[in-house]
């Protein structure tokens, strides 16, 4: 009879362990490399997340992919296998990003990627069927920026991008709209996120008199075309993508970057947003919290993907709880169709409304024009 009590009581503790246990995130970011500036603030971000969701203790496990793709896919690995992670956040950049969805379907594990790129989140692919993303997507930016060209003046454009899946969405995305506006590619070049120079590429965009360059970028290495293309005397309108978005690029670049035209994110105007924007005040909470910790001005567009990342996991890990208990596949499961499932989530960069079909769930209130003015981003 003892032995029976003895059973049925370590039975009971091992069930109360179970439901007690704690959720476990994996956070992958490029805290170093040519991506550091972009993925220091999200590593950033990391510390003033919510340590507690639906009573459940929430464990963050962060790791650096340096901005490399194998490092990426093996600390995305280690996660899964070593630590169980319930859940993937990251990682910063497009192509780590990309390489990461075989190995978190094959661990059937959720992911939110941190990456821009819209290939990430294709439903034409069934593996992204566990992972999602917070920035917005080039498609929606590219849109962004042609509306803008064409209303201002702007007939011909040279492209010149990453030569990685960043630069190569970007420009198939570019591409499609511009075409469809009737704005004429009259270059189309590429560079390595290593580079220290563009020479070869900048002298084929001057001799082909674009009206306006778009520079495919991201983080400080996206300064490189746009600082050579000045210093040969370049007059025409300069565009960026949100992979600038911060204030590293605009200490990097200087009075060079005077007057470029970029898609971003609210966040990186929401003081400036007209109070009855429904983003504005999520996005000043973040821009607040931030800014107490690493100082006035330190804010940039990518700590708030990860503080949406943090967002949706909020909204989404209540109802998981319902159905499975953390730390089991079950779980996993539940709270990849809990994210799915998210309406009118109100996020710092958007309003976010999923769908088996549509991992982002943004529309076009997650993006605004931004200049770039006497050193600062100004609202459009």
């Amino acid at each position: 009879m003892k032995m029976k009590s003895l059973a049925v009581g370590l039975a009971a503790a091992a069930f109360a362990a179970l439901a007690q246990a704690d959720i476990n995130v994996g956070v992958i970011v490029s805290a170093t490399g040519p991506a550091a500036s972009l993925g220091i603030p999200e590593k950033n971000t990391v510390a003033l997340l919510p340590t507690t969701i639906a009573g459940q203790k929430i464990n963050y496990i962060v790791l650096d992919d340096a901005s490399d793709t194998t490092t990426a896919v093996k600390n995305t690995r280690k996660l899964i296998a070593e630590d169980k992670v319930d859940v993937v956040v990251g990682s910063t950049i497009t192509p780590n990003s990309l390489a990461m969805i075989d190995v978190v379907a094959e661990g059937e594990t959720p992911m939110i990627s941190m990456a821009a790129s819209s290939k990430i989140v294709d439903p034409a692919n069934p593996k992204v069927k566990w992972v999602f993303k917070t920035p917005q997507n080039d498609v929606q930016m590219s849109t962004a920026i042609v509306e803008h060209m064409t209303t201002h003046g702007v007939k011909t454009v040279a492209f010149i991008g990453f030569s990685d899946a960043y630069g190569e969405g970007w420009y198939n995305e570019f591409a499609k709209v511009a075409e469809a506006r009737h704005l004429q590619i009259v270059a189309n070049e590429r560079y390595n996120r290593a580079d220290t120079s563009v020479t070869g590429q900048v002298l084929k965009i001057m001799s082909a008199k674009p009206d306006a360059v778009l520079i495919a970028g991201s983080g400080t290495p996206a300064a490189l075309p746009q600082v050579a293309l000045m210093e040969r005397g370049y007059k025409g309108k300069f565009y960026q993508t949100h992979g600038v978005a911060n204030n590293d690029f605009l200490r990097v670049v200087g009075k060079n970057v005077e007057g470029t035209f970029l898609p971003a994110g609210p966040v990186l105007v929401a003081a400036q947003l007209p109070d009855s924007n429904p983003i504005k005040k999520v996005a000043l909470d973040y821009v607040t919290k931030y800014e107490k910790a690493y100082g006035k001005g330190s804010v940039s567009t990518f700590g708030a993907h990860a503080w949406d990342a943090s967002r949706l996991l909020f909204d989404a890990i209540p109802v998981a709880l319902k159905k499975a208990k953390p730390g089991s596949k079950e779980f996993r499961a539940a709270l990849r169709d809990a994210i799915e499932g998210l309406k009118n989530v109100t996020l710092a960069h958007g309003i976010s409304n999923m769908s088996p079909t549509d991992h982002l769930g943004f529309d076009q209130r997650a993006r605004v024009m931004v200049k770039i003015e006497n050193g600062a981003w100004k609202l459009q």
